[in-house]
């Protein structure tokens, strides 16, 4: 049986009547049944009970992007701005769902919010608009392009850690450059850096593009892009989908190892 991947949902309101929804986007599935070779599993957000239940027989956790921002409450921040979308139900979720997995060994892959949400459960804070900080390159989604040329277009190269988990899974070539090209589609980034997080990636401003989880006991790794829109045409997106794949794989053979030998 291939690996059971959780993938985050949002709570986001659908229909005529708002109906609140639990949610992913479809390109995170095709990403878990394609590179990452695994059968997606949908988190909702529904808080912290049901994601204990579901997170033992997982073999590994996509933190997906969002729309909404991490509320700052959880990190001693300022209020966000007017009309500043959040998602508190998916923030009661997945905080203490990165914390549980990480100390459960699940692989995970943190994507943009997700990368947000795995500095802050650690113990790190956000920047909230890090196109209004001087010095600071615009990272967010611009509005006077096609959609699909900005999930697909690369909008900046990230600087790589040489012998990080990053460069660990990206192609041979792009290592040796230290260097990937990446789309770019956020306000938010980390301000403070979690004690147990190493950044891994930075863009040309300084802002910390990916970042591992430092004593994990598997793959660990957040990034601020979006691998998921593009691995279909960009090797290196595809390249950190099957490494967490392997991971996942592994972390699954371990699991059916235990229960064969616990069922003896």
């Amino acid at each position: 049986m291939r690996p059971l991947i959780g993938i985050s949902c949002c709570q986001k309101a659908f229909g005529i009547f708002a109906t609140p929804n639990h949610a992913a986007s479809d390109t995170y599935i095709r990403a878990v049944r394609g590179p990452v070779a695994g059968t997606p599993v949908l988190l909702p957000a529904a808080g912290e009970d049901l994601s204990a239940e579901l997170l033992p027989h997982l073999d590994g956790l996509i933190l997906t992007g969002s729309r909404s921002n991490v509320w700052p409450g959880h990190y001693e921040g300022p209020p966000h701005a007017e009309g500043t979308p959040e998602d508190l139900q998916r923030d009661a979720t997945t905080l203490p769902l990165i914390r549980a997995a990480i100390a459960a060994g699940v692989p995970l892959l943190a994507i943009c919010r997700g990368m947000q949400e795995l500095n802050v459960a650690l113990g790190g804070s956000l920047d909230q608009r890090i196109q209004d900080l001087p010095g600071r390159m615009d990272h967010s989604t611009p509005s006077d392009q096609p959609v699909p040329r900005v999930r697909t277009g690369k909008a900046h190269a990230v600087r790589i850690e040489s012998a990080g988990a990053l460069a660990a899974a990206i192609t041979a070539e792009s290592r040796r450059a230290a260097r990937l090209a990446v789309n770019s589609l956020h306000n938010q980034g980390v301000q403070r850096l979690a004690p147990r997080l190493v950044a891994e990636a930075w863009a040309p401003d300084g802002t910390i593009e990916a970042v591992r989880v430092e004593g994990a006991h598997t793959f660990a790794l957040g990034v601020q892009w979006h691998p998921e829109y593009d691995w279909e045409r960009d090797i290196d997106s595809r390249a950190i989908f099957e490494a967490f794949g392997r991971a996942a794989a592994a972390h699954r053979a371990g699991r059916s190892g235990a229960l064969a030998q616990a069922a003896e």
